[in-house]
């Protein structure tokens, strides 16, 4: 038996004995002779990674203990749309830390995530509700991310003519102003900010307005006659709003208002300088269409049982690529289980009775300090000429506030405020004025409907209940606490417990993203280290953060390139080339980024066709900006043309993006700024282990070579998070989600530069034994040199369907029965299966997936309605008469060890036509379970 004693000897699955054995039957002697031939020469890495050497578990956690110490945490009364808040310890220990729940994937199979798209449809049901709007999706990346995307919904929506503007009141958080303002400047669309409360509309066309309410100042205002005149000129509008005030006050929905937008961060989700957060967006009826991002819906199974779906325009991008009209794949999911399951557990009492409290705090402290208006928890105070002194002031007594200019301080309260910082704001000014309480919010403005009515946010209010539900749900989830789940392209590996402990740490968790940076001296450590390793991984100069999902990357990456000509004089190079194999964010991201989408043809070996790619070279000539390419391919080889692309597309002019969807199959081994490459964005949620977490949260890091580094995002109030001459923020914090940035810098010091080389080559050697036991039984559809793959396979299932009607979706559900997720389906390629069993499965976990996959051969010769009605659960089984060709046993025990340990699907075989014709995106009643 191997002696496991090292960190990566236990991330990494197979011991050295089972790589013997899985070498064996691929070929080869050593991991060394298998990555020497698949790993092209041009490319190869000439020396190791100069990362340090590894560290243990104990070590690495002291260290991280060590950059904890260096935060400082106070008390956080900044505001800007970031609160601290109160987890109850029942969701953080049971949820945020559970890996039933952060190591699930995205519920693309519904049947086997039934438990997550039920704590996102409570997500979306109480958005729906606080709102006011009928509609509401299963969360966005943060409210400045949801603020742009809002805009580009009034653009598609609206009948404006062309060159219409999108009007910002000048109240809105700065920071979402910003994003705005970065992401309307490639589409040409014009931003116009304002005081629209004071001043109005501007004259001339208009497609949107954005408004906040409460104001990033604090101020309540009555929005409807803004409403009313801009829908008498054809304009929609959208209200960034707060989910605790809606408690209180009047929703988006009852002013008629077109969007509303915003952050569940409050909802019990820690403040992580930063993130990740959940934002939401709801809108009225007749907008579900545009609606961006992930919808969950209710649709009914093969019994005709209600069961949850993703619906309508979920994954858009790979049907509509560049007429997508977002480049938003993932979400939030663990944010948004987190802020859905505070609302189920303290219920429309309890959440009354917290923004009742709250809002109680900031009159009393208002009235201390002579303040008066309209607010809900936040207040601005005029200090003409002493706002830096209170400031600081108040900092020496344990409390951060916000310096909004030279005269004016900024006070939010929240649940976590306590009556000793109240005391020191008030010192910190100088003493308590005279005077009552005065009532903050108008009677006019007051809400008077009802929310969350549902019985669910009536039922779980007990720990015990809290505790029942959040099992019952995780039960009927296959995660990878359970089992392989062997995605193409996703790379769902172990995302170690030595990695995670850190997040939830008070001081990583703590601290408001606009804190002064001397409070964040471990964290500014921690990112630094940590963008230095993955310049060294990956051969780039520089690299920012910021972007907190992959897609987020991508558009900054291409922004970056967009810089880069504008700044040459070369503004006319707005062509980006994109393999027909390619990602369907990529296209949609070359959109947003302002360029038109040119695809070139791959060849029969699934490879860039070279003389496709020339004549398309020389037809757009001096108009060429980019090539986005995946490497390895999307198809899973090393295309051993590589260089010479880069080096045709650099001749030409344009720049060389590389997307690092598939760096798990070149770390350690290649570095795509070394051949070649200018920009990649990086998934630290693939390659680097911060966990899927049921379809986010994601960090997608933008590198890039030097000549780039000055148009990475910057940030308007941290000019330390980027270069001065950037396009903009990417996301609404300066370091996007970085409180998850602690796995990463976890994982990377842990496995030092040989775990990571060896990670990469276990993880090629286990994709190429999968290819290798499979390929008598499925025919693999791409290989390399030598036959080879890359870090994933795909399995043709196309001519099995023509023979016997047996489809890909059959196979993928009949794989649940055996307890398995399936592998990505019809992707790249439809009627395929694309496996990507990383380096964490060890052999007998990927011999249980492949001899899984072999009986599911032999079925379907003798006995193609076993999986014509998988998935079986175990109501149909039990079920009389029992009408099938086959037995209830052959159903539910296919292998004989399914017999000690088995996983019992929920729900038959979900329709998913019908959820798209009767689409229900908010709780469904209780008579629907009857």
């Amino acid at each position: 038996m191997t002696d496991r004693s090292t960190f990566a000897d236990r991330h990494i699955g197979p011991a050295e004995d089972e790589l013997a054995k899985m070498l064996a039957v691929v070929g080869y002697g050593s991991l060394d002779e298998l990555t020497g031939d698949a790993v092209p020469d041009a490319i190869r890495a000439s020396v190791a990674l100069d990362i340090g050497a590894p560290v243990s578990e104990e070590a690495a956690l002291e260290e991280l203990r060590r950059l904890a110490g260096r935060n400082q945490i106070l008390t956080s009364m900044i505001g800007l749309g970031y609160h601290d808040t109160i987890t109850p310890p029942v969701i953080r220990r049971n949820l945020l830390e559970s890996p039933a729940w952060y190591t699930a994937y995205t519920p693309y199979q519904p049947e086997i995530s039934q438990g997550r798209l039920e704590a996102l449809l409570n997500y979306q049901t109480m958005v729906a509700d606080l709102t006011g709007l009928p509609i509401a999706n299963a969360s966005l990346l943060d409210e400045a991310t949801a603020a742009a995307e809002g805009m580009a919904l009034c653009r598609r929506a609206s009948k404006a003519v062309d060159g219409a503007v999108f009007v910002v009141d000048a109240d809105c958080h700065p920071q979402t102003i910003a994003v705005v303002t970065t992401r309307a400047e490639p589409l040409g669309l014009e931003v116009v900010v304002r005081d629209v409360a004071e001043e109005g509309l501007p004259a001339g066309d208009v497609f949107g307005v954005l408004v906040q309410d409460p104001g990033s100042s604090g101020a309540v205002r009555d929005w409807s006659p803004l409403v009313e005149a801009a829908h008498s000129r054809g304009a929609l509008v959208v209200v960034a709003t707060d989910l605790l005030a809606l408690c209180l006050l009047r929703p988006a929905g009852a002013i008629d208002a077109d969007v509303a937008v915003g952050s569940s961060q409050r909802f019990g989700v820690p403040l992580g300088f930063g993130g990740p957060h959940a934002a939401f967006m709801a809108v009225r009826e007749g907008l579900q269409r545009s609606l961006p991002g992930r919808l969950v819906g209710v649709s009914v199974d093969a019994d005709g049982e209600p069961a949850f779906r993703l619906a309508l325009q979920t994954r858009e991008q790979h049907i509509r690529r560049e007429k997508a009209t977002s480049n938003i794949c993932t979400a939030q999911v663990l944010l948004a289980v987190t802020a859905a399951m505070y609302a189920v557990y303290h219920g429309p009492d309890g959440l009354t009775r917290i923004a009742e409290e709250v809002h109680a705090k900031a009159t009393r402290l208002a009235a201390a300090l002579g303040v008066k208006g309209s607010f809900f928890d936040t207040f601005q105070v005029k200090v003409p000429g002493r706002a830096a002194a209170i400031v600081a002031a108040a900092a020496a007594g344990g409390v951060n506030l916000r310096l909004v200019d030279d005269d004016t301080v900024g006070v939010a309260c929240d649940e976590a405020t306590t009556d000793g910082a109240i005391e020191a704001v008030v010192e910190a000014f100088g003493g308590a004025s005279t005077g009552g309480v005065n009532p903050a919010i108008p009677d006019d403005l007051r809400r008077t409907e009802p929310f969350l009515t549902h019985p669910v946010f009536h039922e779980h209010r007990s720990e015990t209940a809290m505790l029942r539900y959040l099992r019952r749900l995780s039960d009927k989830d296959v995660a990878l606490d359970r089992s392989m789940i062997p995605l193409g392209s996703c790379t769902m590996k172990l995302n170690a417990t030595a990695e995670m402990e850190p997040i939830t740490w008070p001081a990583f968790a703590g601290i408001h993203p606009f804190a002064p940076l001397d409070q964040a001296a471990g964290y500014r450590q921690l990112i630094t280290e940590l963008e230095q390793w993955l310049c060294a991984i990956t051969g780039y100069d520089a690299v920012s953060v910021q972007p907190n999902a992959g897609s987020q990357g991508e558009l900054a990456g291409l922004l970056a390139i967009r810089g880069w000509h504008r700044a040459n004089g070369d503004d006319h190079r707005d062509v980006c080339l994109i393999p027909s194999s390619a990602h369907g964010t990529n296209a949609a991201s070359a959109v947003m980024a302002g360029m038109r989408v040119v695809v070139v043809a791959c060849d029969d070996a699934g490879n860039v066709d070279v003389d496709d790619l020339k004549a398309k070279l020389a037809e757009h000539a001096t108009h060429i900006a980019a090539l986005m390419i995946t490497y390895p391919s999307t198809h899973g080889v090393f295309e051993t043309a590589v260089t010479d692309i880069c080096a045709a597309v650099h001749d030409a002019g344009g720049q060389v993006y590389v997307d690092g969807a598939n760096l798990n199959a070149l770390v350690g081994l290649a570095q795509p700024g070394r051949f070649g490459a200018d920009v990649s964005h990086l998934n630290l949620h693939k390659t680097f282990c911060i966990p899927h977490g049921g379809g986010g949260p994601g960090v997608g890091p933008v590198a890039v070579r030097s000549h780039l580094a000055a148009h990475l995002p910057n940030h308007p109030l941290v000019p330390e998070a980027g270069p001065a001459t950037g396009p903009g923020p990417i996301s609404a914090a300066p370091w996007g989600s970085a409180g998850i940035l602690p796995i990463p810098w976890a994982y990377i010091r842990m496995m030092g530069g040989a775990g990571l080389k060896r990670a990469t080559q276990v993880a090629i050697l286990n994709a190429n034994y999968v290819a290798r036991r499979l390929s008598t039984h499925y025919p693999v559809l791409y290989t390399g040199r030598n036959g080879l793959v890359a870090h994933e396979c795909i399995l043709d299932i196309r001519g099995i369907t023509k023979d016997t009607g047996v489809t890909v979706d059959d196979v993928a559900k009949r794989l649940i029965d055996y307890g398995f997720h399936a592998p990505t389906m019809s992707f790249p390629v439809a009627g395929t299966l694309m496996i990507e069993p990383t380096e964490s499965e060890d052999l007998a976990e990927i011999e249980r997936f492949c001899d899984a996959m072999i009986a599911i051969r032999h079925e379907i010769d003798a006995q193609p309605a076993l999986l014509q009605n998988a998935p079986h659960t175990a109501a149909m089984l039990l079920r009389e008469p029992w009408e099938h060709p086959y037995s209830r046993e052959e159903a539910a025990y296919p292998v004989p060890e399914l017999r000690r340990s088995n996983y019992w699907v929920p729900v038959r075989r979900i329709d998913g036509g019908y959820g798209d014709r009767n689409l229900q995106c908010s709780c469904p009643p209780p008579s629907a379970y009857e």
